[in-house]
């Protein structure tokens, strides 16, 4: 599954890149720090994904102005969001821009990973 990543701390970024290296069929095309930069690789034509993974928090703009522009992208473009601030609200907020599901970071991983395996198979 080709999978872009919108989060912007290197840190996590890496580690939920090897996380999902080594629990998911999934290879990672592709990553942005801010909004600007995830919503043009994203509408571009001559990229393609299968599944989106975006922080709400990022070095600029949110991941939920990636939602709202992302829109557009076809419909079998899985969207899901990983944050630290998954609280209801937060959530159903997620959900009415178009997430898929929303994951906590601090206690859902494992949930995630299961999600995305299902999703292969």
């Amino acid at each position: 599954m080709r999978t872009y990543v919108v989060e912007d701390s290197s840190v996590i970024r890496d580690n939920l890149t090897e996380a999902l290296h080594e629990n998911a069929p999934i290879d990672v095309v592709g990553c942005a720090e801010d909004e600007r930069a995830a919503v043009a690789w994203l509408l571009d034509p001559q990229h393609a994904c299968d599944l989106v993974i975006v922080d709400i928090f990022l070095k600029s703009g949110s991941g939920l102005g990636v939602l709202k522009q992302i829109a557009k992208l076809d419909p079998s473009v899985r969207r899901v969001v990983l944050s630290n601030h998954a609280t209801p609200e937060i959530r159903a907020k997620c959900v009415e821009l178009g997430a898929d599901r929303v994951f906590d970071k601090s206690n859902e991983i494992d949930e995630m990973l299961g999600y995305f395996n299902r999703l292969v198979h």
